[in-house]
């Protein structure tokens, strides 16, 4: 039998919108993905401890607030300093195309911008997010 990956659904900083994280977390979960939803308002560091705490494969950023560039940054270096960047990590919401190449320096796998589809996010995580047989350290 194989494993389910397990992907953290995450909402940091101010931005006190978070359907589209909802509606993300929701067709993950529909795809057979185990979903962890984290809520509003959480720190970068807040995000890795339930990252490695539940044992996630992914984590899925939804930034809508314009602080994209230093949330991402901290989140990545947060990830470096736990041994944790196995830890796949993608985001979306609204981010300028032209900071898209920077993000993805720091080591953002992908974003997903405005009128992304379900279907196109669900099948990007099957095919870049394996399933880890055996927990972390």
């Amino acid at each position: 039998m194989s494993a389910t990956a397990r992907i953290l659904v995450a909402k940091p900083g101010l931005d006190g919108h978070d359907r589209g994280a909802k509606v993300v977390a929701r067709a993950l979960r529909d795809a057979g993905y185990e979903v962890i939803y984290t809520g509003l308002h959480q720190t970068p560091e807040h995000i890795v401890d339930a990252a490695i705490q539940e044992d996630v494969d992914a984590i899925g950023v939804s930034i809508l607030s314009g602080a994209h560039q230093v949330l991402f940054a901290e989140l990545m270096a947060e990830l470096a300093s736990r041994d944790a960047t196995d830890i796949v990590v993608f985001g979306g919401g609204i981010i300028p195309q032209a900071d898209v190449p920077g993000l993805k320096e720091l080591g953002v796998a992908e974003i997903f911008g405005p009128g992304t589809s379900m279907e196109e996010i669900s099948s990007w995580v099957g095919s870049h997010v394996n399933p880890t047989e055996n927990s972390r350290p």
